[in-house]
Order: structure tokens, then sequence, then C-alpha cells
């Protein structure tokens, strides 16, 4: 009985052994795909940044474009609004030429006449 007894329970130890080795095994292999995931998704966080980081650039640069465009048209507007002011007090001093010299006209013909 004893010898049975004995015999089964270095069955059991090896099989024990066994289980032992195949989950260090396992875990080892689960590490390992662990710590590949890890560096997986590590890249991909670094190459969403580096897109980010460039999109954020491309994009500075172009709302500098576009603040640059329209500083340009409001001086263009500013310089085109004098210039209307401008011409509006050149057609009054001209309007106001043409009254005198129509005045002038007026009173030469008169003249002329008598």
């Amino acid at each position: 009985q004893l010898h049975l007894t004995m015999s089964e329970k270095n069955e059991l130890t090896k099989s024990l052994e066994m289980v032992q080795k195949e989950l260090q095994e396992k875990e080892s292999e689960m590490k390992r795909e662990i710590s590949e995931y890890k560096d997986r998704l590590l890249q991909a966080e670094k190459e969403h940044q580096d897109a980010l980081t460039e999109a954020n650039q491309k994009n500075e640069v172009e709302i500098e474009a576009c603040q640059d465009k329209m500083n340009s048209l409001e001086h263009f507007i500013s310089s085109q609004k004098l210039e209307i002011e401008h011409l509006k007090s050149n057609k009054e001093e001209l309007s106001n030429s043409l009254k005198e010299a129509n005045q002038t006209l007026g009173e030469l013909l008169k003249t002329k006449v008598r």
C-alpha cells in the first residue's frame, strides 16, 4: 500500500511539475506578447502625435497666410476709401468751379447782349 501511495505521489509530483512548467511557458509567452503590444501601442501613439503636430504646423502656416492676406485686403480697402474721399472732394471742387464758370459765362453773355 505504501509503495502504491509513494508511486502515486511521484506521478502526481511529476504531473504537477509538468503543469507548472506549462504555466511558466504560457506566462512567458503572454509577457512577450504584452511587451509586443505595448511597443506597437507606443509606436502608434508616436505616429499619431507626429501626424497631429504636422497638421497643427500646417494649420498655423495657413492661418498666418490668411491673416497676412486679410491685413493686405484691409490696407487695400482703407486706401480705396481714401481714394473715394479724394475723388468726392475733387468732384465737389469741379462742380463748384463749373457753377462759377457758368455764372461768369452768364454774366458775360448778359454784358455782351447789352
